[in-house]
C-alpha cells in the first residue's frame, strides 16, 4: 500500500512506497527536501516553516567562502610594475612570469579585466618568453591546476588574446 501526501513546497500529491516513510526524500515536481510522513498515519503530518535567517545566515557564510577563496586565489608576489634598477630593465623570473600569466588568464576568464589589464602590462614587455608560456599552457595535455575549472573554448580565447597583446 501507498503513502499520499502533499508536497509542502508546491502542495503535488505525492504517492510514496509504504518503505519510504518516516525518511526525508525529494519531490517528483519540484525537487525540494521532504518528510514522507509514516503508513500508519491517516493526517498530513505539518511542519514549521523554515527559519529564513537560517538561510540568510548560510547565504552569507558561502559569500564569504566564496570571497575568501578568491581572495586566496589571487595572492601573489607581483611587483607593482615593470621596475628599473641603476638603468637595467627588471628581469622577472620564469616562474613569477608563469604565475602571472596564469593569473592574467584566470582574470580574463572571471571576467575581472580591469586587472587583467594591470597583469597585461606587467608581462607584455616580456613577449618572447610569455610565447613559450602560453605554448606550454596550450599544448599540455593536463592543465595548470589554477587553470583546471576554465572552460577549454575560454581559455583558448584568452590564450589568442595575450598572444594578440603581446605581439
Amino acid at each position: 500500500m501507498a503513502i499520499t501526501f502533499h508536497c509542502e513546497h508546491c502542495n503535488k500529491k505525492i504517492e510514496a512506497a509504504d518503505t519510504a516513510g518516516g525518511k526525508m526524500g525529494k519531490c517528483p515536481a519540484c525537487h525540494n527536501r521532504i518528510y514522507v510522513p509514516l503508513p500508519d498515519s491517516d493526517e498530513e503530518l505539518k511542519l514549521a516553516p523554515l527559519d529564513t535567517s537560517f538561510r540568510e545566515k548560510e547565504k552569507q557564510l558561502m559569500a564569504e567562502t566564496h570571497r575568501l577563496t578568491q581572495d586566496i586565489l589571487k595572492e601573489r608576489d607581483i611587483p607593482d610594475g615593470p621596475r628599473e634598477a641603476s638603468g637595467a630593465v627588471y628581469e622577472m623570473s620564469d616562474r613569477e612570469l608563469t604565475k602571472n600569466v596564469i593569473m592574467y588568464l584566470r582574470q580574463m576568464a572571471q571576467g575581472e579585466l580591469d586587472e587583467a589589464e594591470a597583469t597585461g602590462a606587467l608581462i607584455a614587455p616580456f613577449g618572447s618568453r610569455v610565447t613559450e608560456v602560453l605554448d606550454r599552457i596550450a599544448l599540455s595535455e593536463i592543465p595548470e591546476p589554477e587553470l583546471a575549472d576554465i572552460p577549454q573554448q575560454l581559455l583558448s580565447g584568452s590564450i589568442r588574446a595575450l598572444r594578440a597583446r603581446i605581439s
